[in-house]
């Protein structure tokens, strides 16, 4: 019996759609990266791209659990003095909630070249419309 080896050319992508409307972050985020990944996929190998495109609407609707509204923090550092930016959970939700879901699933994928190419098949959209219609995403609960 011979081990088959996936190729670039025998990957078929699929698009799904993930509602995040009173979902909680860090539950979707795991859906999400398996299925960037590709590790539900009988035909996973682990040097390849072989994930699907995930599309989540409702980013701005998205739940957490406990007081992490106000305990959970994001920070960024400029390199300059005085330029260290920590944000809360609740004010990212309120300016940029995409980037929220977007931080969360990042963390779970690969931190090589694999992964940068994974989280770019990742679409975010804070409301409930979307412009992927034409690809007939598969419905994720």
């Amino acid at each position: 019996m011979k081990t088959s080896l996936t190729n670039k050319k025998d990957i078929d992508r699929k698009h799904y759609l993930m509602d995040a409307e009173n979902q909680i972050l860090g539950r979707l985020a795991v859906k999400a990266a398996l299925l960037l990944s590709g590790k539900r996929k009988i035909e996973y190998t682990s040097n390849v791209d072989n994930g699907d495109f995930v599309v989540v609407v409702n980013a701005a609707k998205i739940a957490v659990t406990g007081d992490k509204l106000q305990a959970k923090t994001y920070t960024s550092f400029s390199g300059y003095p005085g330029g260290l930016k920590i944000k809360t959970l609740e004010r990212v939700l309120k300016t940029r909630p995409t980037e929220v879901i977007r931080h969360a699933v990042k963390g779970m994928l690969p931190k090589n070249k694999l992964g940068s190419r994974m989280i770019t098949r990742l679409k975010i959209y804070a409301g409930p419309e979307h412009p992927h219609v034409a690809q007939n995403p598969v419905k994720i609960t």
